[in-house]
């Protein structure tokens, strides 16, 4: 099976049993881990609020031949509230987003950039996530080209050289060159709500398999309540299991960190 094959899932995944693969996770470790955080979080004060990220290692996985899975759902709690976005809109949603004081970009800002590389690279190091409107989103790689799409270098290197990354990675070292997914718009119809879309998309959580068998997502802050975090951590590690080909068996190691503080394994 060709390595650059995947498969989509959405927020829900009909048929598993989530519950049963939660077990392996264990609670008690689950919430030490998290009091552990927040805890050295207070003693510490930044002059920002930590993100708490869930760290993955898989294992008996070949990206070159394996299907490569790419999932994402939606979390009971916004783990970034302050997650940067912006809406690439029509006037109607360039008005709703002026309204609830989202950045945005209309059609005539977007020709502007004219595909220059520099400043769509730019743009898309700017955000953390674009919504675009139906009559924009069509248009997006005729006025932007694949600059939005595009991930950032990729790793080099044999599969023992993946592992090494991942090994730093949880000792706490500073990955700068960490592959980045894609900003490809997300479509807002002026059916929905534009500010439930903006919450929605801080929300979700997305797991996508590319060349290395390392991964991590945003699973809350440390400002938030510590059952909050709990009941986050559960729902991306339950969704996480349901995308692998042996659920349980492919999970090497599960760690949860801070932003600034010490990896802290959970599994």
């Amino acid at each position: 099976m060709s390595g650059t094959y995947r498969v989509k899932f959405r927020s829900s995944v009909r048929g598993k049993d989530w519950d049963s693969e939660m077990s392996k996770l264990q609670s008690d470790a689950l919430r030490e881990a998290i009091s552990a955080i927040v805890a050295q979080s207070k003693e510490k004060q930044r002059k920002f609020t930590e993100t708490i990220e869930l760290q993955i290692g898989l294992k008996n996985y070949d990206p070159q031949k394996d299907k490569r899975f790419s999932g994402s759902v939606k979390l009971p709690h916004i783990p970034r509230p302050k997650m940067k976005i912006c809406m690439l809109g029509d006037a109607q949603h360039v008005e709703e987003a002026e309204k609830i004081g989202l950045d945005y970009m209309d059609v005539e800002a977007l020709k502007k950039l004219n595909k220059n590389k520099k400043l769509v690279k730019k743009l898309a190091k700017k955000y953390h996530a674009f919504l675009a409107s139906e009559s924009v989103i069509k248009q997006i790689p005729r006025l932007l080209g694949p600059g939005l799409n595009k991930a950032g270098k990729a790793f080099a290197g044999s599969p023992k050289f993946y592992l090494c990354v991942c090994q730093l990675w949880f000792m706490n070292f500073d990955l700068t060159f960490r592959k980045n997914a894609g900003k490809f718009p997300t479509l807002v119809t002026h059916q929905e709500s534009l500010e439930s879309k903006v919450n929605e998309t801080k929300a979700m959580v997305k797991f996508q398999l590319k060349k290395v068998l390392c991964m991590g997502v945003a699973v809350g802050n440390v400002a938030m309540d510590e059952k909050q975090i709990f009941q986050n951590v559960q729902m991306s590690v339950n969704f996480l299991v349901s995308l692998l080909k042996k659920n349980w068996q492919n999970v090497r190691c599960l760690y949860l960190k801070s932003s600034m503080g010490p990896s802290n394994r959970i599994f």
